[in-house]
């Protein structure tokens, strides 16, 4: 009998076991997880956590999810799986559970950089406080450097067609638009961008480029904007900008894959993603986490938002294109699944559960798929959240445009999904949360 059987005999039992038992305390971590997360200003590039006993058992709870889980090296998969139980005052309290989370096994987050991008933005309209400046407020961007496009003033009668910072959100947040996202960093600035993450204790994080064949150079300089008032009436003018020192890269020189596709050939080097957007799991879990239980987030990593922001932004984060009411993503083209990975594995035809709020982001570029996400089911009376990365790229190749999304990739997040949903709506709770703030009726924003 070989030792993994052994070991996984036993993580089965033990998930038993735990099915059996009273919940945690409060605020208790499970013996198995290590502390998390990263405190603020530490590096999350340290050392590799340890891998949970419960959640490696639940992923051997099945064929699908096991064939993943038992060839990490080749699937990449990093998960972090956080179970929320909520005190007598219905305050959440959080046990992290990892399986080969390791932020120095880079991973190209692709689209999940839109998210603290979104928050940030948000936050220099506060912080700039001109009056009459909103995120509704018509913007303009210019052009000043090579590589730069423009977004002229577009006066229209439907708000939703105006470029401005809260539709350019709504576009990232929706349907993952690359476009919205360029405009927003543009906006914030490659240094300043940089420099506030570091300031809520990402560090390590390194949001350094366009979704465009922009050279590193060129992602370093930011165009001119403007914003005006709905009359046309200018209310605040942004110079272009550089920003003059080159950041570091935390974990030097990155290539992967065997070859890369460039120019319509291949090139039998690997990618070089030395120089792309680096995010750790870990970070972007704890910037959701920070958007969704501000209360519970210490002050250090707190974002500068207003209620009325942190509610615009949970209101797009679990929409789905059409129920969002946002006119332009009315068409077929974008289905309620366009943007869940983790459940409905962004199958067009998926039927989602109207009791089930899925508040996410995603990424998928390069051979990997991303989603960072809160569950709460009001049915079930259950939340929690659940982050991972997964790799399918049989060929190494980079940049061919052949990788196993739809038939390992996607089916995997949405057997993952649905799994750790199965076990939450039976894991025993000292208090049932009151989840009926997330339920009821919102005001389309």
């Amino acid at each position: 009998m070989s030792h993994s059987y052994i070991i996984r005999q036993l993580g089965l039992w033990m998930l038993l076991g735990w099915l059996a038992l009273p919940s945690l305390a409060i605020g208790q971590n499970a013996a198995s997880v290590p502390p998390a997360p990263t405190p603020p200003g530490a590096s999350s590039t340290a050392r590799p956590a340890a891998n949970s006993s419960l959640l490696d058992s639940l992923l051997h709870t099945d064929p699908q999810l096991a064939r993943i889980a038992d060839n990490p090296r080749e699937y990449e998969l990093q998960i972090i799986y956080t179970q929320i139980s909520r005190d007598e005052h219905n305050q959440p309290h959080f046990v992290q559970h990892n399986f080969q989370l390791d932020a120095r096994q880079y991973f190209n987050p692709a689209s999940l950089v839109k998210l603290p991008t979104a928050v940030l933005a948000l936050e220099k309209i506060n912080q700039l406080a001109r009056p009459g400046l909103t995120r509704r407020s018509p913007m303009v961007t210019g052009t000043a450097f090579r590589c730069q496009t423009a977004a002229p003033y577009n006066p229209a009668a439907d708000s939703d067609q105006l470029n401005t910072v809260g539709n350019y959100i709504k576009r990232m947040l929706l349907v993952s638009d690359n476009n919205a996202y360029n405009r927003l960093y543009e906006f914030l600035g490659q240094r300043p961008l940089n420099e506030r993450l570091a300031q809520l204790g990402y560090t390590d994080t390194r949001i350094v480029r366009r979704f465009a064949p922009c050279d590193p150079e060129a992602n370093r300089h930011t165009n001119p904007i403007s914003f005006f008032t709905t009359a046309g009436q200018p209310l605040y003018q942004q110079p272009a900008a550089v920003n003059p020192e080159p950041f570091s890269y935390p974990l030097g020189r990155i290539t992967k894959g065997r070859a890369h596709q460039a120019g319509g050939r291949i090139i039998t080097q690997p990618y070089d993603f030395t120089t792309a957007n680096y995010l750790p799991l870990q970070h972007v879990t704890d910037m959701l986490k920070a958007i969704l239980f501000p209360q519970a987030t210490p002050a250090a990593q707190q974002f500068q938002l207003t209620p009325d922001d942190y509610a615009f932004l949970r209101y797009y984060l679990h929409r789905t294109p059409h129920s969002s009411a946002y006119k332009p993503y009315a068409g077929t083209q974008y289905f309620d699944a366009y943007k869940k990975y983790l459940y409905y594995g962004r199958r067009p035809q998926a039927q989602t559960n109207p009791s089930l709020h899925i508040y996410n982001v995603v990424g998928m570029s390069h051979g990997y798929l991303a989603d960072v996400a809160y569950f709460a089911d009001a049915a079930t009376k259950t939340e929690f959240m659940l982050s991972a990365v997964v790799y399918v790229n049989h060929d190494g190749i980079i940049n061919d445009g052949a990788y196993e999304y739809t038939t390992i990739g996607l089916p995997f997040l949405e057997k993952l999904g649905q799994r750790l949903w199965q076990f939450e709506t039976q894991r025993p709770r000292q208090f049932t949360p009151d989840l009926s703030v997330l339920f009821e009726m919102e005001t389309v924003r």
